[in-house]
């Protein structure tokens, strides 16, 4: 099964469904992770609901945290700001169905923390790694 999922994991990261930027936006957050040099731009628009309506990423780095973030970005469509505020790293590992280590866990949840951050309105300054938690 784990070899399933690798190659949905190669697949993503070569061609991401949903690369991309959109302009204009109703939420734009990004950030890096230092210790690999994975980088991820999220961008959304929402309706008057706060319903996601449509939803992009853009960046560079590792399979892992490319993949992941097209996961991400394609499970969020038609979700209230509230359900995407609740998401986990337990839902990011189910996405990519593999095991992952502490390093590979950071790239992944990478841009988990950058949809969140997004999501809640914080800054820079405010984004810690206890939004994946």
């Amino acid at each position: 099964m784990d070899d399933l999922y690798r190659q949905l994991i190669i697949e993503r990261y070569k061609t991401p469904h949903y690369r991309g930027h959109l302009d204009p936006h109703d939420i734009f957050f990004e950030d890096d992770n230092p210790v690999c040099g994975d980088h991820i731009e999220i961008t959304l628009r929402t309706n008057d609901a706060d319903i996601v309506t449509e939803a992009a990423f853009d960046g560079h780095g590792c399979s892992i945290s490319q993949a992941a973030a097209d996961l991400l970005i394609e499970s969020i469509h038609g979700k209230k700001l509230d359900e995407v505020k609740a998401l986990t790293k337990d839902d990011i590992v189910e996405l990519l169905g593999i095991e992952l280590g502490p390093v590979r866990l950071k790239c992944a949840l990478l841009s988990l923390k950058v949809l969140k951050a997004g999501a809640y309105g914080l800054n820079v300054d405010e984004v810690s790694d206890e939004l994946v938690e």
